[in-house]
């Protein structure tokens, strides 16, 4: 044996993952964080295993993005939240969309109800109402389908601390194929003073479940996003449904005092003093 010659143990070490890549030294932090800091480098290249994952989240958010949502498991969920007991029936509707292509490819299709679900939410002739809730599956399906009923529950239990200036629910609709905006005209055929729309967000690489809530105060037709609040990446891993939900509850009581949503109305619930007290806190004067 010559004793230049590295022995199969030395060579058979050499190539673990631990002696092939050179660490970096921002890895420690990626504890602290879902984004793709610190991978280290094997030769001039990223190190396999991470590769694999990138290739791995990736295909997760097309995934999320053309999954179609399970419309009678959700409504179930949503049948089974206690407080939504005494509820009106939940309505299924549908955009202008015809199918998932088209919705990709005619964002204005997805912002508007097709006629049958116009007719439909006509023919209910729908009492005035203080808040509608509206359900889109927008870019991510598994959005909704994970995260829509919990969040509802605790908004429900939220709203429930209001007593007399309780709010008043429309029935829930189940959009499929919608866009933020559909929630306007949703809005305005049920009369309501307020829409919330509960849309699955575009999936990113690390995070394909994200719900997006949007708070529209007198929707219909026409509305741009400057005439929302928006409150984004609820989900177990990012906002979760308690926290979205008292922060939703703050925009609500707000719109409702000030008649409006949007530009005009700042989010200003994680502030240590909203009512009274000793007014809005900021730490560069203090």
């Amino acid at each position: 044996m010559n004793p230049d010659q590295p022995s199969a143990d030395a060579v058979s070490r050499s190539l673990e993952p631990d002696a092939i890549v050179t660490p970096n030294p921002w890895q420690r932090l990626g504890q602290f964080t879902d984004a793709r800091i610190g991978l280290g480098r094997a030769g001039i290249s990223l190190p396999t295993n991470r590769s694999l994952e990138f290739q791995l989240a990736h295909a997760r958010a097309q995934d999320a993005v053309h999954l179609p949502l399970e419309i009678p498991r959700l409504i179930e969920d949503l049948n089974q939240l206690t407080a939504l007991a005494n509820a009106p029936q939940i309505q299924r509707l549908h955009s202008r969309a015809v199918d998932r292509t088209t919705y990709l490819q005619r964002p204005d299709y997805g912002r508007r109800l097709d006629e049958a679900s116009r007719q439909q939410l006509s023919a209910l002739d729908a009492q005035p109402a203080d808040l509608a809730i509206v359900v889109v599956d927008g870019l991510s399906s598994l959005a909704v389908q994970n995260n829509a009923a919990p969040f509802i529950a605790a908004l429900l239990e939220a709203l429930a601390g209001d007593g007399p200036d309780a709010w008043s629910l429309a029935p829930i609709s189940v959009v499929e194929q919608g866009r933020v905006a559909i929630g306007d005209e949703v809005g305005e055929l049920l009369k309501a003073r307020a829409v919330l729309v509960m849309v699955g967000e575009r999936p990113g690489l690390s995070s394909p479940d994200s719900l997006g809530l949007y708070l529209t105060w007198q929707p219909r037709v026409g509305l741009s996003d400057a005439s929302r609040n928006c409150i984004s990446n609820v989900r177990p891993a990012g906002l979760d449904f308690a926290m979205a939900a008292q922060r939703l509850h703050y925009l609500l009581r707000e719109a409702r005092k000030l008649g409006l949503t949007g530009v005009g109305l700042k989010d200003r619930s994680g502030e240590t003093a909203l009512e009274g007290g000793t007014g809005i806190q900021n730490f560069l004067l203090s």
